[in-house]
């Protein structure tokens, strides 16, 4: 088992930046992948990044966050950082951390991430 706990969220002007993070617990050494997700309402939940444990390959982004957007890992703490800077309305979502330990997935219980414009 996995625990995961999110942190970070909250509400921000366009423009700016936020960093959420991401603490794992429990069977850690059975983590191969962290990432984040995000759904707003009304759309399915997409990824946004993700980084093995290792660092490589490189990160995978979706394209509408590349270049604003970091995820890292600090392995020692067992934590995983999504670094959001030029936020954007479109931004606005839940956002999820999300643990991949073959063959189970694990979630975070989400955190809200809101832009004003």
């Amino acid at each position: 088992q996995v625990q995961l706990v999110e942190s970070g969220g909250g509400l921000v002007q366009a423009g700016g930046s936020l960093r959420l993070s991401c603490a794992a617990s429990g069977n850690i050494d059975s983590i191969n992948r962290l990432g984040w997700y995000r759904q707003s309402p009304g759309k399915q939940r997409e990824l946004v990044a993700r980084i093995t444990r290792s660092g490589k390959p490189n990160p995978n982004y979706a394209d509408s966050v590349k270049g604003r957007f970091t995820i890292s890992r600090d392995n020692a703490k067992n934590t995983v950082y999504l670094q959001m800077n030029s936020l954007k309305p479109e931004d606005t979502a839940v956002y999820y951390c999300h643990a991949h330990s073959p063959p189970y997935v694990y979630w975070g219980q989400g955190t809200q991430v809101t832009v004003s414009s």
